[in-house]
C-alpha cells in the first residue's frame, strides 16, 4: 500500500534516528553503484532527475527543456517504465514521442536505432552506468533536503555530496529558499543554479467565482495548495493521497457525492487527472501549469555549448 511522505523526513526526531541504522544499506548500495562503467551512447543525453522522493518538478522541467530543443534536433523523453507513474507517462506522451521500458539502457538504445538525436532522461540520475551529457538535479523549495537523511530514515535517494557530479541544479516552487542555494553551493561551487515556478495555463477554463474540493496524490501536495491559494481559488475541503496513488472509483463517488451535497466544485492537478480512468473524470477540472524558468536566456545558453561544444 502507498504511504505519503511521513512527518519525520523533514524534521530529525527519534523515529528518524530508530530507522538511521536501515539508511546504512542505501549508503552502501550507491557506493557501489559509483563503481559502475559509464558508457557513452552516440546519442546527446540529458538526464532530470532528483535526490529527493517525489515531488520536485522534474517533469515539469524535462517538458520544458524539449519545449527549448525541439527545433534544434529530433528529441524522445526516455521513461523507466514503473506501473505506478502512468501519469507522468502520459503527460510526457502529449509533448512528444517517449521510450519506455524497465530498462533504460534498453530504452535508450531503442532511441539510438530510430535515429533520435537528442534523449531526455526523467528520472536516472542514480543509473551510474549512463554517462550523461547533462546532468540537473531538481529541488522543491519548500522541502529542500528534507532531514538530511537517506532512506528510510529521511527523502534522500543518495547523500548530498554526489551534488559534486551534477552540472545544474533546478530550485522549483513558490517559496524562494536562499539557505538551499548557498547549501547547494557549498557543495559544488561550480554548479549552476536555477529558480523554476508553476505557471497556470488553462485558468480561463475555470470558474474562479465557485467553491472547491481540492484532490491530489503527488509527491508535494503542498505546491498544489500554494499554487491555488495564490491563484485566489476558494478551497473548503481537501483529500490528500499518496504520490502517484491510483484512486478507486468509490473513492471518487464519494468525492463527487460530498462536493453536490456542498454545491462544491472539483479540482486536481493534471497528472491527477490523467492517471484517473476516463469514466471518472466527468465534473472534474483540472489546474494545467508549466515551469516557468528564470533567466531562461542563461539556461539555454548552457544547454547548448554542454551539447553541441566544439
Amino acid at each position: 500500500m502507498k504511504m505519503r511522505k511521513p512527518d519525520f523526513w523533514l524534521n530529525k526526531n527519534i523515529i528518524s534516528y530508530f530507522f538511521f541504522p536501515f539508511s546504512l544499506i542505501i549508503f552502501l548500495i550507491n557506493k557501489i553503484k559509483n563503481y559502475s562503467t559509464r558508457n557513452k551512447y552516440s546519442i546527446k543525453t540529458i538526464c532530470v532527475g532528483n535526490i529527493n522522493v517525489g515531488g520536485t518538478g522534474k517533469t515539469s522541467l524535462a517538458i520544458e527543456i524539449y519545449k527549448i530543443l525541439n527545433k534544434k534536433s529530433k528529441i524522445v523523453f526516455i521513461k523507466k517504465n514503473y506501473s505506478d507513474q502512468i501519469d507522468e507517462i502520459k503527460l510526457l506522451e502529449k509533448h512528444g514521442n517517449i521510450e519506455i521500458d524497465k530498462n533504460r539502457i534498453n530504452a535508450l538504445q531503442n532511441a539510438v536505432s530510430k535515429k533520435y538525436q537528442l534523449a531526455i532522461f526523467d528520472d536516472g540520475l542514480q543509473q551510474k552506468n549512463i554517462n550523461y551529457d547533462i546532468k540537473i538535479l531538481c529541488f522543491n523549495s519548500d522541502e529542500g533536503f528534507g532531514n538530511g537523511f537517506l532512506l528510510p530514515a529521511g527523502p534522500l535517494r543518495e547523500s548530498i555530496d554526489e551534488i559534486k557530479k551534477y552540472d545544474i541544479a533546478f530550485i522549483n516552487g513558490e517559496k524562494r529558499n536562499k539557505k538551499l542555494y548557498y547549501k547547494i553551493k557549498s557543495i559544488n561551487k561550480n554548479i549552476k543554479i536555477f529558480e523554476g515556478k508553476y505557471i497556470p495555463k488553462n485558468l480561463n477554463k475555470l470558474n474562479m467565482k465557485k467553491k472547491y474540493y481540492m484532490f491530489c496524490g503527488i509527491g508535494n501536495p503542498n505546491e498544489f495548495k500554494n499554487t491555488l491559494k495564490k491563484y485566489k481559488f476558494n478551497i473548503k475541503y481537501k483529500t490528500i493521497f499518496p504520490d502517484h496513488y491510483k484512486i478507486s472509483s468509490d473513492e471518487i463517488r464519494k468525492i463527487k457525492k460530498f462536493s453536490l451535497k456542498k454545491n462544491l466544485s472539483i479540482i486536481t492537478t493534471e497528472k491527477d487527472y490523467l492517471r484517473l480512468d476516463r469514466s471518472q473524470r466527468k465534473n472534474i477540472n483540472y489546474l494545467a501549469t508549466n515551469l516557468k524558468i528564470k533567466k531562461i536566456k542563461e539556461f539555454k545558453k548552457i544547454l547548448s555549448s554542454k551539447l553541441w561544444k566544439k
